[in-house]
């Protein structure tokens, strides 16, 4: 062992044993002292101190080297790898890869509803509907770099006017689709309007009391959206005016949002490498430069903000007449934050990225329901994991590079 990683070592292993100490001072009252109200008397169970010390140094010796593996092997990679894409990502680019696998996928996708219940279709349904949230976020996020944490209220503004439509003017779902889309685009620009000038932390914060604020409207603005008891009796989308059952009904359902997803991946993909796109990307990457270069900034913002909460509309409208029933509980900031979670875990700007995040986090809970007690923990540490060791997210976004050569004379 070389003199520089003895070092690092020994220093590890002293951060290890501060750690330890600090972890069986605090946990001393809780899990060391036991009072026995029975016969009056105070157990001290010293063993459990033994326990918490030993773990928590271990644990945070393995963290501390692991995350600086993880980290050397960072830099490594940055002037190694250069343009070298991943398997993930030649599975897209390449033809010879992709057109085998789109097969692959095409014929899961086609048969899935049949041989599988309608429960796990319901299922399937509900994180293809997160896959285009997802990708409608990314747009705001992860092309133009504007951190919204109050989409949610976009995703209600679909599912409200579907609902409200109904209920007062008998409309159906065609027509209220492109309608909710308008309403969530309106909403979009009209939250775009007063926070031209927030970048960062600050427009967070707006954008998530946004969120809380349309909520709380729609919880307690009776006379409107019927508050907390919401509104039920929303139909489900029919198919040239026949009545469908249950089955038929959801299997509907799973093949129009296999359809919305294609056409979502197929404008997200375009939108990447147009003028409009390329806009996006100068904003997220300097501000400053962006103006400079004679980009309208304000224009871009509000396109950012009016196209991701386009697709929170359209997807809106589809929760609605998939549930039969929206009320402001189902529009929480926890919604928000599951999708610019999956935003986060697949990669920002990666639309393959995007799909694995959104079928791992929306089918994994379901599939591991017993570990339903532990979900929200697993969830947390698996998100600290992934921004310890791979804060890019599954897949990363793969940039264009231009080089210019020069003829050698």
């Amino acid at each position: 062992m070389s003199t520089l990683n003895y070092t690092k070592y020994m220093e590890g292993m002293k951060q290890a044993v501060v750690v330890s100490l600090w972890f069986m001072f605090l946990t001393f009252p809780i899990m060391v002292i036991r009072v026995n109200t029975i016969e009056n008397i105070i157990e001290w169970r010293w063993m459990n101190m033994l326990y918490i010390g030993a773990g928590s140094f271990i644990l945070s010796f393995v963290w501390r080297y692991m995350s600086g593996k993880a980290i050397s092997a960072r830099k490594e990679g940055i002037g190694a790898q250069g343009g070298r894409k991943s398997y993930l990502q030649r599975l897209v680019s390449e033809k010879r890869l992709s057109l085998p696998s789109l097969g692959i996928v095409a014929v899961i996708a086609l048969f899935f509803p049949f041989v599988s219940s309608i429960y796990q279709t319901n299922i399937m349904t509900t994180a293809l509907m997160y896959v285009v949230l997802g990708l409608g976020l990314n747009i705001v996020v992860g092309q133009a770099g504007l951190l919204n944490l109050g989409y949610v209220a976009f995703y209600a503004a679909g599912a409200y006017t579907y609902a409200l439509l109904y209920h007062h003017f008998g409309v159906g779902f065609w027509l209220a689709l492109p309608l909710g889309a308008l309403a969530a685009t309106i909403l979009g620009v009209l939250l775009a309007l007063p926070v031209l000038r927030l970048q960062g932390d600050y427009l967070a914060i707006v954008t998530l009391g946004f969120g809380e604020i349309t909520r709380l409207v729609l919880e307690n603005w009776n006379e409107f959206s019927f508050g907390p008891s919401g509104i039920s009796g929303i139909p489900r989308p029919g198919l040239f005016g026949m009545e469908m059952g249950m089955h038929d009904a959801t299997v509907y359902l799973y093949f129009l949002m296999i359809l919305l997803c294609i056409i979502t991946i197929f404008v997200v993909n375009r939108l990447q490498d147009s003028r409009i796109g390329r806009a996006l990307l100068a904003l997220r990457e300097d501000e400053i430069a962006c103006q400079a270069m004679g980009i309208n900034k304000t224009m871009v913002k509000l396109t950012a903000f009016a196209l991701g909460s386009t697709w929170a509309g359209l997807v809106g409208v589809i929760f609605a007449a998939k549930t039969t029933f929206v009320n402001p509980a189902s529009f929480t900031f926890l919604e928000s934050a599951m999708i610019l979670s999956i935003v986060v875990l697949g990669g920002t700007g990666s639309i393959i990225g995007i799909i694995i995040g959104a079928l791992l986090l929306i089918l994994l809970p379901e599939y591991l329901r017993a570990f339903s007690d532990y979900r929200m923990l697993l969830f947390g540490i698996i998100m600290v994991i992934m921004m310890i060791f791979r804060p890019q997210g599954i897949v990363t976004g793969v940039r264009k590079t231009y080089e210019f050569h020069t003829e050698e004379e």
